[in-house]
C-alpha cells in the first residue's frame, strides 16, 4: 500500500479520535460552557472583538479546532451559535487540505454576524464555507485592536485566537461550517 494512503488513512482515524461529538445535552451543556468561557477572554484580549460583540446580530463561535496534517491534513470541531446571549444552535467546522504541511495545532475562532441579514443568510444555508465567503474579514490579533464600531463597516468578522501547536501557517480559508442536528 502506497506511504500516501496509509498516511491518508492515519490522519483521519487521528483527527476522528481527537474530534468530540455532541451525543447529549451534557456535551451540549460543556460545548456552551467552552463556548462562553472562549468569547469572554477573547473580549478580555481583544476590545475591537467586544465591541462587534455589542453590535453583532449573533457570534458563532469555535473554541476548539484541532488541525492535524502530514501531507494530507484535516481540521475540526464543534461550536455554539449565540444569538442574544443566548444559545441559538450548535454547528461544526471542518476542512481538508494537501500539500507540504506537517504538524498539529489546536486553536479557536469566533464569527461576529453584525447584521441580522447576514445571520440569517447563514443560518438558511445547508453548509457555509468561510474561504469562499467574499465578505468574511479575518482579524488578526493586532488588527483586533483598532476594529472598533465606528471603523467596522463589513457585514462578518472572524478572530482566530488561542493558536496552540505546531503547523506550517494557519488560515480559516476552507473551513466548512455545518449546523448539528
Amino acid at each position: 500500500m502506497p506511504i500516501f494512503l496509509r498516511l491518508s488513512r492515519f490522519i483521519a482515524l487521528a483527527a476522528a479520535m481527537l474530534l468530540p461529538t455532541l451525543g447529549n445535552a451534557a456535551d451540549k451543556s460543556l460545548l456552551t460552557e467552552d463556548a462562553e468561557a472562549a468569547l469572554q477572554a477573547l473580549y478580555k484580549h481583544h476590545a475591537g472583538a467586544k465591541a462587534l460583540g455589542e453590535k453583532s446580530a449573533g457570534i458563532l463561535v469555535f473554541p476548539k479546532i484541532v488541525r492535524a496534517g502530514f501531507i494530507v491534513g484535516g481540521s475540526g470541531g464543534e461550536g455554539v451559535l449565540f444569538k442574544s446571549g443566548k444559545t441559538a444552535g450548535y454547528y461544526s467546522s471542518g476542512s481538508a487540505s494537501v500539500g507540504l504541511q506537517a504538524g498539529i495545532q489546536s486553536f479557536g475562532y469566533a464569527v461576529f454576524f453584525v447584521t441580522e441579514g447576514e445571520l440569517k443568510k447563514f443560518q438558511r444555508s445547508k453548509g457555509w464555507d468561510i474561504g469562499a465567503a467574499p465578505t468574511v474579514v479575518v482579524v488578526d490579533a493586532g488588527a483586533g485592536k483598532e476594529i472598533n464600531t465606528t471603523t467596522a463597516k463589513d457585514a462578518v468578522y472572524a478572530f482566530v485566537f488561542n493558536q496552540e501547536g505546531l503547523m506550517a501557517g494557519l488560515a480559516l480559508q476552507g473551513q466548512k461550517i455545518s449546523k448539528i442536528k
